[in-house]
């Protein structure tokens, strides 16, 4: 009942996030512009009159979601945008070995997890990090858009040890099924699975002790009134 009550937390909060990032960009943005090769992703994927799917569609189609994919794994803004830069970067180098279009954005979601992890890891051996206040996680836009419920919500899954943060955000932010989520992030079904049920444990305990903790400011705020 416990793990359920916190699935639907996460489960509403990201899926929150993910209406609010679903916005198409303007037309010509970004810095990829290459056409792909006969033999690559692309052909009649839904672009105008047929034309081959070119990284700029990549870029323009799926950035938004995976920036917010990455700020959910890093925290911090501008680093994100860095992950999400070098993902389309590396895309860019292994363009010919793609089939489809599937295959590039399963690429690009296992670069910035990828990514993500290794950012991580160089925080960890630096000494002088101290991890950035939760707000940082969103930007000032979606923030806004978020209810106070919903900001725990996303507070709690900054506290979760990285891979179990992974599996929550790429399920219910990515929409990935456990097949998608073993490919994104390395690991097989199984391990999806059984993170994924400690992750909600995680969230619906670390929940449970922010509402006891403002229980409390609010007990202690009316004895001193």
């Amino acid at each position: 009942m416990e793990e359920e009550r916190a699935e639907n937390a996460v489960d509403r909060t990201l899926g929150r996030l993910r209406a609010i990032d679903t916005r198409p960009a303007p037309e010509g943005t970004g810095p990829f512009a290459t056409p792909l090769p006969p033999d690559g992703p692309g052909g009649s994927g839904g672009h105008p009159a047929e034309q081959p799917l070119t990284l700029a569609d990549l870029y323009r189609d799926h950035r938004l979601r995976l920036v917010r994919l990455a700020m959910l794994l890093v925290d911090i803004p501008a680093t994100a945008e860095d992950v999400v830069q070098e993902a389309f970067t590396g895309l860019h180098r292994h363009w010919t070995g793609l089939r489809d279009e599937t295959a590039a954005v399963a690429y690009l979601r296992a670069a910035v997890v990828n990514g993500s992890r290794s950012v991580l890891r160089r925080r960890r051996t630096a000494r002088e990090y101290v991890p950035p206040h939760a707000a940082n996680a969103r930007s000032a836009e979606s923030l806004a858009m978020l209810s106070a419920e919903h900001q725990s919500v996303v507070d709690a899954l900054g506290l979760l040890p990285p891979r179990q943060r992974e599996v929550l955000v790429l399920r219910y932010y990515g929409g990935l099924t456990e097949s998608e989520i073993a490919e994104a992030a390395g690991m097989s079904r199984g391990t999806v699975k059984s993170t994924a049920s400690r992750a909600l444990d995680a969230v619906q305990r670390i929940m449970a002790d922010q509402q006891a903790g403002a229980a409390g400011r609010r007990g202690t705020a009316g004895d001193v009134r």
